[in-house]
């Protein structure tokens, strides 16, 4: 563990710099929030395999399996009260209708387990409901909003969004890793995409330029295989 080159882990990690919030940070990209018996997973873009087997770019058909079975575990750990999908849950309009049969029943028993939330994403404004839950366009929960993309500028009330697939490469002790990650300050995090096929976007891109106000105030939690660690701004933008 100490040739690690980022920091000592912890299975989960609780973060309280999101207005308040105090959260346990899953290695799967999941996140629980205690206090309010919520499990949240940002962009799980099911049927994105089967999506690009349409364009003619064949990838194995085993993403949506994989990535509820992944969800599921994390609900088994956890027995939320409330679950969010938080946006881009499906790939595309008709992810729903190529989702297969036994897929079609986890997500079933998940949402009949608890309060099953849809946010809405820009890959899928309008999410199936054909195994229950229901959608919105964003929820706030103790105060915190939840959406899918980030708000653009300045927040009021703290948010945490998805989207934008953040990743994070850090180098030390002759070692170079890039991970999957949360990231965030203040008031505002931004989660990591939970799906299979999801890839990722450096926080130093300019995408991420605007959510924070400072630099030197951004920290990130980066997934490892069973850890979750914590790294500052001095090793995010060495």
């Amino acid at each position: 563990m100490n040739a690690h080159p980022i920091s000592a882990p912890v299975r989960t990690y609780r973060a309280v710099e999101i207005g308040g919030m105090s959260a346990i940070l899953d290695p799967s990209g999941a996140l629980y929030w205690e206090e309010h018996e919520t499990l949240v997973a940002a962009d799980l873009h099911l049927e994105k395999g089967s999506s690009f087997a349409r364009r003619r770019t064949f990838l194995p058909p085993y993403d949506s399996q994989a990535t509820l079975a992944r969800l599921a575990d994390v609900v088994a750990r956890f027995s939320p009260k409330r679950i969010v999908a938080l946006g881009d849950s499906f790939h595309d309009r008709t992810a729903g209708e190529r989702l297969s049969e036994a897929s079609g029943r986890v997500v079933r028993t998940l949402a009949g387990r608890a309060d099953f939330v849809w946010v809405t994403g820009n890959h899928d404004p309008e999410p199936p409901t054909d195994w229950g839950g229901r959608v919105v366009p964003e929820i706030v929960i103790g105060g915190v909003c939840f959406r899918h993309e980030p708000s653009l500028g300045p927040v009021t009330v703290p948010e945490v969004a998805g989207h934008l697939h953040p990743v994070a490469r850090v180098s030390g002790r002759g070692k170079s890793v890039r991970c999957r990650c949360f990231v965030g300050c203040g008031m505002r995090a931004v989660m990591p995409a939970f799906g299979a096929y999801t890839g990722g976007l450096d926080i130093r891109h300019s995408a991420f330029h605007g959510l924070w106000p400072r630099r030197s105030d951004v920290r990130a939690f980066l997934l490892g295989r069973d850890q979750v660690y914590a790294v500052g701004p001095d090793r995010l933008f060495a």
